[in-house]
């Protein structure tokens, strides 16, 4: 009778692998910033907060995953955006306090270890974190067979969860607290669907359709706003900052406004992508579900005095980001949608 061993379970043993941990280190170092200290392959990460030089510094933290978009990856057969995928939908909460994202961490679970898969999800990550600005500095590789699918099309099943730890001064916390009536809601334009709905989408969509370039384009990566709106920040006294993820305009705007204050929307204030518009058609959805189900061409709402919208845009303009006046704060209790 043959022993058994953890490998002949299905399980590598990754830690000790030096060729595995050397594409770990390398990955994870070349996203450092300035703070970042300790062994890239340890127990836990280490963060030196005085690098930050801020001087009343308050943690702010997100987690989050990529959801079914994964389905769409798998049918598609890429896997290279998704880490982006993931980066954004941690950091892009972040950034709604004024905190500026520097750590982040990474989980990725599978059925068994695909190395060339493996590789293209974490790329992304690093790709994701340079555009937030923040660090790799470690996470979790989970091989658990029996538990997901092995046989998923040429790739086996998996899953992935980000962590992200960001910093701001308390002084310049954004809280919602400074939205006042007559402050105007700025819409900053999406890159897409992002990581939210694809649920529905995937009943929306045959499966031929999300194999082809309906897929293709439903992969597009999430919008990353960081450098964005740490340029707002710097140049503009921002009263409140909504990441418009599941639940849309609808359910996530009033997440931000104090007691007695609401906004008026107006729907018609920018143009909504083609693809969103076939997404309402061929599905027979009804438009407020899509406005409380998706993004409609609207990934990020940052709320500001009217006198400050000009200079605003601008910054937005130099990052390539397109932005509209979508609606406007109001007593109330109710948001409106026109």
């Amino acid at each position: 009778m043959s022993r058994w061993t953890y490998e002949k379970a299905g399980v590598p043993h990754l830690k000790g692998d030096p060729v595995y941990n050397r594409s770990i280190v390398k990955l994870i170092r070349s996203t450092h910033i300035p703070g970042v200290v300790g062994n890239p392959t340890g127990f836990a990460s280490l963060f030196d907060i005085s690098k930050t030089r801020i001087k009343d510094p308050l943690l702010v933290s997100s987690t989050d995953g990529v959801g079914t978009k994964l389905e769409v990856a798998m049918l598609q057969k890429r896997h290279d955006t998704i880490g982006i995928d993931l980066v954004a939908m941690c950091v892009n909460d972040v950034i709604t306090t004024g905190a500026q994202p520097f750590v982040f961490l990474v989980y990725y679970a599978t059925g068994k270890l695909h190395p060339k898969m493996t590789q293209e999800v974490l790329n992304g990550v690093v790709r994701g974190c340079r555009q937030a600005g923040c660090a790799l500095v470690g996470g979790e590789t989970a091989i658990m067979p029996g538990f997901y699918e092995v046989s998923k099309g040429p790739f086996p099943q998996y899953d992935i969860a980000g962590f992200s730890l960001g910093l701001v001064d308390r002084r310049k916390l954004i809280d919602g607290k400074k939205i006042e009536k007559g402050d105007v809601v700025l819409g900053i334009a999406s890159s897409g669907f992002h990581s939210n709905g694809f649920s529905l989408l995937r009943k929306i969509f045959s499966t031929k359709e999300l194999k082809g370039p309906i897929g293709k384009q439903l992969l597009t990566p999430t919008q990353i706003y960081v450098k964005p709106v740490m340029a707002l920040l710097r140049n503009i006294p921002v009263h409140g900052i909504a990441n418009i993820t599941g639940g849309g305009l609808i359910d996530n705007l009033p997440r931000i406004f104090p007691e007695g204050l609401t906004a008026a929307l107006d729907i018609g204030a920018w143009k909504t992508p083609k693809l969103f518009q076939l997404v309402e058609n061929s599905g027979n959805i009804a438009r407020f579900e899509m406005i409380r189900t998706f993004n409609m061409g609207i990934g990020l709402t940052v709320v500001l005095n009217k006198r400050h919208l000009k200079s605003a845009q601008a910054v937005l303009k130099r990052f390539h980001l397109a932005s509209w006046v979508i609606g406007q704060i109001k007593h109330g209790s109710k948001l409106e949608v026109q």
